[in-house]
């Protein structure tokens, strides 16, 4: 299980020994990075045992960090680290998107929201008291990165939390398809790193299909709104294929749940029949628009549909996949493992996901190499080898 990128970490030491402080709700993804970390440095000393001095503090049986946010009965909290992090290369952990996580509050069971995530990522940071060399945060999902722009009097409420992040000296901030990338202009001269699970996707895709024929004849990704032809683009781009947009026709003269609603999704491109398509983006919250978008691809005779998110919210539940499943409108649903997964969609035949425990702390092992994370963020080299190996 060897890291990709021996040569860069041979020739170059750790700015400092490592840590990972996984937040509650983030132990499952936590281990895993850990454990590829513990491998990917064992084989490293094998060839180069002069990686084991101390002077490095480089091989441990364990990177993970004995911390926790322990609440009081009025739901107050605070941070506490169970060992010492002074010198550390400190790297948190925390996925918003865990409402799995509860506490009491009164006696009453109240499920852990963004805003209380948020909340423990900065009580563990104030724990550390500045004494770590130096502290990432990795947020898979950007806490409030929805609400990228202001249109009204509105807050926003992601870039103040960036700059709040900073000023507590958060060196660098690491998430994932940012749903706007234009978010990292709230603090330009400070480590923001977006990241894409571009060859995840493929591989996880590959494997649920691994007859899947990669051309024009027989294959298209489609962005389902205007927001996504980055990612679409770059997707057929590297595959060689076409690629078609849905667009949203909103009602702006209504306002429902906080937002105009979708009067119809209009389609540009070429045709889908009897092609398979994968419908691209960057999450699936309540799935809706998603979903109309598999049905009128069907319904212009597409073959078979695959979508791939990056985030699986699944906010009003599942019963509506379901339903599309059964109506054969979804073939498959891709999504990674970098936000909570109910044991009710693993378990779902449509379902299946896209590992990052590995890239993730490929991307670690980096960053504690001060190595430039272009090393691990371009996988089109990875890409082109997949294809290779399946067509």
């Amino acid at each position: 299980m060897a890291n990709l990128n021996l040569d860069y970490l041979v020739h170059s030491v750790p700015v400092a020994p490592l840590k990972i402080c996984a937040l509650p709700g983030c132990e499952t993804l936590a281990y895993t990075i850990d454990r590829f970390l513990v491998e990917f440095r064992k084989n490293l000393i094998k060839s180069n045992p002069e990686k084991q001095s101390p002077l490095f503090g480089y091989f441990s049986d364990t990177y993970l960090l004995d911390c926790e946010c322990p609440r009081f009965g009025t739901g107050e909290s605070k941070g506490q680290l169970m060992e010492s992090v002074r010198g550390m290369d400190l790297f948190i952990l925390v996925d918003i998107c865990n409402y799995s996580v509860t506490y009491k509050l009164n006696g009453h069971i109240n499920h852990m929201s963004p805003d209380d995530h948020y909340q423990n990522l900065k009580r563990i940071i104030a724990a550390t008291t500045g004494k770590p060399h130096r502290i990432n945060v990795i947020m898979p999902f950007l806490y409030e990165s929805r609400q990228h722009k202001r249109t009204a009097r509105e807050s926003l409420d992601c870039a103040v939390a960036l700059q709040e992040l900073n000023n507590m000296e958060v060196s660098n901030i690491l998430t994932f398809d940012a749903h706007d990338p234009r978010l990292m202009n709230a603090i330009p001269l400070h480590g923001f790193e977006i990241f894409f699970p571009t060859y995840q996707f493929l591989k996880a895709l590959l494997k649920c299909v691994p007859d899947l024929q990669i051309d024009n004849d027989h294959l298209m990704i489609i962005s389902p709104d205007e927001g996504a032809m980055s990612r679409a683009v770059y997707f057929a781009n590297i595959l060689g294929v076409n690629m078609g947009m849905f667009y949203k026709r909103r009602n702006y003269s209504v306002m429902v749940n906080g937002k105009n609603p979708i009067v119809a999704h209009e389609f540009l491109g070429d045709s889908v029949f009897k092609k398979n398509v994968v419908i691209i983006d960057d999450m699936i919250s309540s799935g809706e628009s998603m979903l109309d978008v598999a049905k009128q691809l069907k319904e212009r005779g597409a073959k078979d549909v695959f979508i791939c998110t990056t985030f699986g919210l699944f906010t009003n539940g599942l019963d509506k996949f379901d339903e599309y499943y059964q109506k054969g409108y979804i073939a498959k649903i891709i999504t990674t493992d970098l936000t909570y997964r109910t044991p009710d969609l693993i378990a779902r035949p449509w379902y299946a996901p896209a590992e990052m425990g590995k890239y993730v702390a490929n991307i670690i092992d980096i960053l504690n190499h001060d190595i430039s994370v272009d090393t691990v963020r371009d996988t089109t080299e990875k890409i082109n080898k997949l294809l290779n190996k399946y067509c």
